[in-house]
């Protein structure tokens, strides 16, 4: 019998002021103003034909990503949440981010996209070297990502992420441990440190740059494990870091097999239904249809045999104890129906188990295709 896992909601504003060359989401260069309100309608219409698999059931968090939200004007925040409360529950102690280019964080409108409920900020700082934001194509310099985290900061959120990649192109060790102390001196409750990886369809594809090698990456990687974990952080996720207490609510649930709906241009959805069907719901992705109406682009339902890759691909995220009984209740099928792969996974040393749990090791952790691929 398939229990239903907490949900979530995301949002996707898809512009930006300009493309960044390593960037395979779904965003487009603005030409001319952001048509706030028109969007806004549009998101709450998408809504609405998503409220049915809602069924009613209560939103414990909201994640606003982009593209930049934050080119969104803090009145089109206030009716978009407003919106979202009016026809959904929404807990009252609802984790509520919003992404954040430095460039566009201004003071005043914070306090506005505050007043509409965000009351956490995901800052997009990838690097403080002015060289190296040049590189990545960032419209913000170093001083921006400084102030934009301190603003953050003196605004009593909830909490604050700042977003910083490593391995960038003809990045030295002592660079990146550099951007990761000016990280860590502005105190953000939660890190995202990864490491840039080369996507096809992207400037950075076809014209790829020089990245460090896998051994300057491993160095990078290890020596800045240890800084962080000296500081206070503690890794929970494959690139993320947080203090005790400031994990990311709305990742969790996504890499625990939780249910959200997406909604915005090539938001992605899941949705488990009483019935023990799982849907995959997928948005238009260019603005120009989407904001024809044509909301919906594609949906598939999870077949039994594709759930144990699906739910270990999330879950083997996560660096905690996963509890047994997740896999039967939000999957549907029983302990037995994976005992040969799980078997294997434990012969090989990539994980570890109790009567209850079962645990990533470190050798699953650098060997984590082998894993899922038992589970294929």
């Amino acid at each position: 019998m398939l229990k239903l896992p907490p949900l979530s909601l995301y949002i996707h504003i898809p512009w930006c002021v300009q493309k960044c060359p390593y960037c395979d989401f779904n965003s487009h260069a603005l030409k001319g103003d952001v048509p706030h309100q028109e969007y806004v309608d549009h998101l709450l219409a998408d809504l609405n034909a998503d409220l049915p698999m809602a069924n009613e059931r209560e939103v414990t968090t909201i994640f606003i990503g982009g593209g930049t939200p934050s080119l969104l004007s803090s009145q089109a925040m206030q009716q978009l949440l407003d919106g979202v409360r009016d026809r959904l529950p929404v807990s009252p102690q609802a984790e509520i981010t919003m992404e954040a280019n430095p460039g566009t964080v201004e003071a005043n409108r914070f306090s506005g996209y505050q007043q509409a409920g965000i009351n956490r900020i995901s800052i997009g700082v990838q690097s403080f070297s002015p060289d190296k934001l040049v590189r990545l194509g960032r419209i913000h310099g170093p001083d921006e990502a400084k102030r934009a985290a301190r603003l953050a900061a003196s605004l009593g959120l909830r909490s604050f992420n700042l977003d910083l990649m490593h391995g960038l192109p003809n990045q030295s060790l002592d660079e990146a441990l550099d951007d990761l102390r000016q990280a860590i001196a502005l105190s953000p409750p939660h890190l995202s440190w990864y490491q840039l990886t080369i996507e096809p369809n992207t400037s950075f594809g076809s014209r790829p740059p020089v990245l460090p090698d896998d051994d300057a990456l491993w160095d990078i990687f290890s020596q800045g494990h240890q800084l962080l974990t000296a500081a206070g952080y503690q890794q929970y996720e494959t690139s993320a870091y947080a203090k005790p207490g400031y994990q990311c609510q709305h990742n969790l649930n996504y890499w625990r097999f939780g249910d959200y709906l997406g909604i915005g241009c090539g938001a992605h959805g899941k949705i488990t239904f009483e019935d023990g069907r799982i849907l995959r719901t997928v948005k238009t992705k260019h603005p120009r249809g989407y904001m024809q109406g044509r909301y919906l682009d594609k949906q598939n339902q999870v077949e039994n045999e594709d759930r144990p890759f699906e739910f270990f691909m999330n879950r083997f995220r996560l660096l905690e104890m996963m509890p047994k009984q997740d896999f039967s209740d939000f999957t549907g099928l029983s302990e037995v129906s994976i005992h040969t792969q799980i078997e294997q996974a434990l012969a090989a040393g990539y994980l570890s188990e109790t009567a209850t749990h079962w645990q990533i090791t470190q050798k699953g952790k650098l060997f984590l295709n082998s894993l899922l691929e038992l589970f294929l």
